[in-house]
C-alpha cells in the first residue's frame, strides 16, 4: 500500500484544497455543460422540426 493511502482528511469529502479545487471545476463542468445544452436545444428542435416535415412531405413509397 503506497504511504499516505486511505489517509482521511476529516469533515471535507474530497481532501482539503484540492478536493475543494476538484470541488469547483466539476461545478464549472456542470455549469458549462447546462450552457451549452440550452443554446443548442433551439437548434436540435428546429432540426427535429425540419426532419418530420421533409417526411410528410416526400413520403418514401415502395
Amino acid at each position: 500500500m503506497p504511504r499516505g493511502y486511505g489517509r482521511s482528511f476529516g469533515f471535507f469529502p474530497f481532501g482539503r484544497v484540492y478536493g475543494i479545487i476538484d470541488l469547483l471545476l466539476l461545478l464549472g463542468i456542470l455549469y458549462f455543460l447546462i450552457k451549452l445544452f440550452i443554446a443548442a436545444a433551439p437548434y436540435a428542435i428546429g432540426l427535429i422540426v425540419l426532419l418530420i416535415l421533409r417526411e410528410v412531405l416526400h413520403p418514401r413509397g415502395f
